[in-house]
């Protein structure tokens, strides 16, 4: 596995374990349980952690592993645009998980989500090319 592919899903495992622990007081508050009320203002972030910085996250490191091979170096294409693409990413995730949790003006989560959108962008840039048919282009490794 390269070395981004290791890093994007540690990441993402970051993000579970912070989506899970926040999830998991959250249902315990509606159980009963003793629970700080602030903690109630961490929800959103907990979805942010799970949906875009897990999933996502996730999906993105397997997807630059998984993705077919060039048979000529650089063997994934130019990887600028993918680690460009992670680290927006994760700054547009912590943005809105921040902008929420901590009442911020909107824009702090719109400039989150900006971010995400330019990862989403960058991610694909990188992608577009590994993305063909066998025999088509600069051929796929093992096809």
């Amino acid at each position: 596995m390269p070395r981004l592919s290791r890093i994007a899903v540690r990441v993402a495992l970051v993000h579970l374990v912070l989506g899970f622990t926040v999830g998991a007081l959250l249902l315990a508050a509606k159980g009963g349980a003793p629970v700080p009320g602030v903690l109630w203002r961490l929800r959103a972030a907990h979805v942010e952690w799970l949906v875009v910085g897990w999933t996502v996250e996730l999906a993105m490191g397997v997807a630059f592993w998984i993705l077919p091979r060039f048979r000529v170096p650089p063997l994934r294409g130019d990887e600028r645009p993918a680690r460009l693409a992670l680290a927006l990413l994760n700054v547009g995730v912590w943005l809105v998980a921040a902008g929420t949790a901590l009442g911020a003006p909107v824009g702090l989560a719109q400039m989150g989500r900006i971010a995400e959108l330019g990862a989403a962008a960058a991610f694909a840039v990188h992608a577009w090319p590994r993305v063909r048919p066998p025999g088509a282009g600069r051929q796929a490794a093992g096809s």
